[in-house]
């Protein structure tokens, strides 16, 4: 294969983080053949003067031009690195359709095997990205043994979980990123970031069913989100050509990780992070006050990836830090170094939903359960939480707790400062008079002012699967976001008991239907939440 230079302007470039001044040559529509025949296009950026430097590969479904194009191409060119960015199938000159996530594994060795045979290619490969572009990276790491070094930001190695978190339906960030990538190549494209979430939005607000929700929010059938609903019951088979997580301890390339805590990835990046550990890895690990569209992640996951790029292909080890694990803590307003994750000096406490819907460390005296009302057809909506296109940063939920279809356990004044650092669950015992239903649970950090800020939460959708005892209770764990937060003194913690999170989760209309099936009946739920020394009802908080 002989390459078409195609425009090749040369720039004098600026100095980029860690790296020298360098000019940048770009050789513009590099096509790359795959086996079907399809042509996927790149643009190769390379470093003037530079003999046969390391290759940064990123393979993005978003376009390669524009801020892309600047923060990637020039960005790793003017620090000494060549840089292949390629379009991946069925958008932006690639040829082919875009079926999301299945042709990442195929397409991605491919292009790998076209890299060898260029004359430039001198066998040292690193590859960056966030979000998909970080899917892409998981997909073939496995198995490229030139790949020297990852950069991986706000993503995972398979995104299953988090279209389908806690057995619910991740409905706003599902119908956001398929709306979005339905309008990329239109002639609107460059502003589909802004009018995905709007037009997502209102179709949310409708109250229709789900599988209505793509043409509302889209203008006609959207492929993927109509699999993502039919294949919601039973997900295995649709995912095992998506799914990579079973080969991350194989991945034998040095790992660095940028992740936010509000971000809709967090607890599946984090399973990365524990099967490379797991592997005998050492992958680092940093964690911002960010959420999964936050522009200030890229500066320093970028700055990040340069220096480890620079450490492990260009043997300059200067950028890096000593400690593996960087978090920022959010309520103290600073970050901390750790040696691992899941930080080795927390210790977890129970913290009881109480009588009086009080919430302490104290065990649970003998009370009455504590009920409330779900009604799919009026579902307790969300205020913040994590959302793939969007800000969310916590917000005040006074309002929401006003509401009669939730609990709100909240805890006397603290002492003193109480750091909150690692992963949190719940259990929770509860009656249910659907056997279909979901539990929700979050916490907020109440400011002495009244401010109820969220912090952190979960869901888990029961079905008739989940035991019940003689008497009809369930003991329900349910996953949480892991966290860093300080809870300052004068702060209260507060729990939140619903079973509803719209629209950020889909409805559970309490029959078992399918999600694709929005023509049955939606019927209402009186749950009972215990908290008795038989029942004890708490959230485990790591306390550092």
């Amino acid at each position: 294969m002989v390459d078409l230079p195609v425009r090749l302007p040369v720039r004098r470039g600026r100095r980029g983080p860690g790296g020298p001044f360098r000019r940048v040559r770009v050789r513009r529509d590099v096509p790359v053949p795959m086996p079907d025949g399809v042509v996927l296009l790149a643009d190769h950026y390379t470093p003037v003067g530079a003999e046969r430097p390391p290759t940064v590969l990123i393979r993005s479904p978003y376009g390669r031009a524009g801020l892309i194009g600047w923060m990637y191409g020039w960005t790793f060119a003017r620090s000494g690195f060549q840089v292949v960015l390629q379009s991946c199938r069925g958008g932006f000159g690639s040829g082919g359709r875009l079926d999301p996530l299945a042709d990442e594994h195929g397409d991605g060795l491919a292009t790998v095997e076209w890299l060898r045979r260029q004359p430039w290619y001198g066998g040292r490969l690193a590859m960056h990205g966030p979000s998909y572009l970080g899917y892409a990276q998981w997909a073939i790491a496995a198995e490229v043994p030139d790949l020297r070094a990852m950069a991986t930001q706000v993503t995972a190695s398979c995104f299953r979980d988090a279209a389908y978190v806690g057995g619910a339906f991740a409905l706003e960030s599902t119908l956001i990123w398929t709306t979005l990538t339905a309008q990329l190549d239109g002639r609107l494209g460059g502003m589909a970031a802004f009018t995905a979430p709007r037009r997502t939005r209102r179709a949310l607000l409708t109250g229709r069913p789900p599988h209505e929700l793509d043409v509302l929010s889209a203008g006609r059938p959207l492929p993927f989100f109509r699999e993502l609903l039919d294949h919601h019951a039973g997900p295995s088979a649709y995912w095992d050509r998506r799914d990579f997580s079973a080969s991350v301890g194989q991945v034998t390339a040095e790992v660095t990780m940028t992740g936010g805590w509000y971000d809709v990835f967090l607890p599946w990046q984090l399973n990365d992070y524990a099967a490379l550990r797991a592997a005998g890895r050492r992958p680092y690990l940093t964690i911002g006050p960010w959420y999964h569209a936050d522009v200030r992640h890229g500066r320093a996951a970028t700055a990040d990836a340069v220096a480890w790029f620079r450490a492990h292909l260009l043997d300059d080890p200067s950028g890096l830090r000593a400690a593996p694990v960087r978090l920022y803590v959010t309520g103290a307003g600073e970050w901390r170094d750790f040696p691992d994750w899941p930080v080795p000096e927390a210790r977890t406490r129970r913290w009881h939903l109480q009588p009086g819907l009080a919430l302490s460390t104290d065990a649970p005296a003998e009370s009455e359960p504590d009920r409330y009302r779900f009604d799919p057809a009026h579902p307790t909506p969300v205020v913040g939480g994590p959302v793939l296109i969007g800000d969310s940063e916590p917000r005040d939920n006074r309002r929401l707790e006003a509401r009669r279809d939730l609990l709100v356990y909240t805890s006397s004044p603290l002492a003193a400062d109480t750091d909150v650092i690692g992963p949190v669950t719940a259990e929770i015992y509860a009656r249910t008079s659907r056997a279909y239903t979901d539990l929700v649970v979050r916490i907020c950090d109440v400011h002495p002012g009244g401010a109820s800020m969220n912090v952190c939460e979960g869901v888990r959708r029961l079905t008739p699967a989940d035991p019940a005892d003689e008497d009809g209770v369930r003991r329900v764990t349910v996953d949480l976001w892991p966290v860093a937060h300080r809870f300052r003194r004068g702060h209260r913690i507060r729990v939140h008991v619903a079973s509803g999170a719209y629209p950020r989760i889909a409805r559970n209309p309490g029959t078992g239907a399918p999600l694709s099936d929005g023509a049955g009946p939606m019927l209402p739920s009186e749950q009972e939440i215990l908290h008795d020394p038989g029942h004890p009802s708490a959230v485990l908080l790591p306390i550092v």
